[in-house]
């Protein structure tokens, strides 16, 4: 008995860092396309001055995200995974692919067809979004708490990336013709490459690590449908939901209502660490800080602020000590968040670049630190189909987050023309 307790501890083990490695490439995949876009704002924002593209590609972006989260959480039980979340990195692929044909088929020189064709990718990487995110974390909320803490730190990667090339490529073209298109296009190559091999990454080898079979086929053994074709990847035939005199009642799950019940305060949580968030980054950093000594380079400081600041706070709950499990302690300190509304405000309006860049940083680690505590904490206590569920749910409610606080972004602008 304690061998066969051994052996299986073990194989929980084995392949433990692979799936974190590739976690973590997942995660800065499923947002690396989007990022691009946003960091390149100072080429769009050339491009089409007068038309508010920070603010105007995130609020397309965000509806698609959102209606098409909405449908998936609602069927996802029947839901392949392995589908949903290839099918949402081909998007990624084909669309950003489609960026860059875009600017060289308008030879980079704007224009409402220019601007219609960024809208309706914007709409199409919204749809990619909701079916990698909550494929993702759902698949990942009845494996190891690490994994989603890896994935969620890819996606704050990807920032730190965009940042990163960002600013390279601006060093590299800034004195050429075209500079900031060249370094548009660059941008997109890279991210099409990395669209390919998260591709390549889920399908053909993340489900054949031994840790991963492990937590798939005991999440299938508690009833979960949406692991089989994952399983039958991995070369595992799931024979648990046809052996003969199988019981349904053993595998019965708690509603969608009752998950929520119970988990209504992480849901908030994460609603208002979005709301938040997003009601400043990026527009009000693109448009409302004024302009002070950087100059031209000062939004992309910020947002690189902000990007690396909100991936090092991913990796802080690593450390247990500091790992925020409270539910109550949780929603206290997303709650006291709401004090940064007025100070980013008064800090635009008054304040020299200095503070801007401590205050952004601020909303970075809090941002990155808050989310990973509470998607980390929430799935525990739960049968392999209901953490699914609930991971889906949770990346429902933050999305919904992200909405509102972007259509809230768009109050800065009032009596404002440029900056406070």
């Amino acid at each position: 008995m304690a061998t066969t307790l051994d052996q299986n501890v073990a194989l929980k083990l084995k392949g433990k860092f692979q799936a974190e490695v590739v976690c973590f490439v997942l995660g800065l995949g499923s947002l690396v396309a989007w990022n691009s876009m946003m960091t390149i704002g100072d080429y769009y924002y050339k491009l089409f001055p007068t038309y508010h593209p920070s603010r105007v590609l995130t609020i397309i972006y965000l509806p698609f995200s959102l209606v098409t989260m909405v449908i998936l959480t609602h069927n996802e039980s029947r839901i392949n995974t392995r589908m949903r979340v290839i099918t949402g990195y081909t998007i990624f692929f084909v669309c950003t692919l489609l960026v860059l044909v875009l600017d060289l088929a308008m030879s980079g020189k704007g224009g409402i067809i220019h601007y219609i064709g960024l809208c309706a990718l914007s709409a199409s990487f919204g749809v990619a979004d909701a079916l990698v995110q909550g494929g993702m974390v759902g698949d990942m909320s009845f494996m190891c708490p690490e994994f989603i803490q890896s994935f969620l730190a890819g996606l704050a990667a990807s920032g730190v990336l965009t940042s990163a090339l960002r600013f390279l490529t601006k060093v590299a073209f800034e004195k050429s013709d075209n500079g900031l298109r060249k370094g548009a296009l660059l941008f997109f190559a890279i991210s099409t490459c990395f669209e390919l091999v998260c591709i390549i990454l889920y399908a053909n080898y993340f489900p054949k690590l031994s840790i991963v079979k492990y937590y798939r086929s005991k999440a299938a053994s508690e009833g979960s449908k949406t692991v089989s074709a994952d399983l039958a990847a991995a070369g595992i035939q799931n024979e648990t939901n046809n052996q003969v005199g199988f019981d349904d009642k053993q595998h019965e799950r708690l509603s969608n209502k009752q998950l929520f019940l119970q988990n209504i305060d992480y849901a908030a949580d994460l609603f208002l660490i979005y709301v938040l968030t997003l009601s400043i980054v990026p527009g009000f950093l693109y448009e409302n800080t004024g302009s002070h000594q950087l100059g031209k380079w000062y939004a992309l400081v910020l947002i690189a602020v902000f990007n690396v600041s909100d991936l090092i706070s991913r990796y802080i709950p690593f450390i247990k000590l500091l790992k925020l499990e409270s539910r109550k302690c949780l929603l206290a300190a997303i709650l006291s968040r709401v004090l940064l509304i007025p100070a980013f405000y008064f800090t635009a309006k008054y304040a020299d670049q200095g503070w801007m860049i401590l205050l952004v940083s601020f909303l970075g680690l809090t941002n990155g630190y808050l989310t990973v505590c509470v998607l980390t904490v929430a799935p525990k206590g739960y049968k392999g189909p209901e953490q699914n569920a609930l991971g889906n749910f949770l990346v429902l409610i933050l999305e919904c987050g992200i909405f509102v606080g972007d259509a809230l972004d768009w109050l800065w602008l009032i009596g404002k023309s440029q900056g406070f």
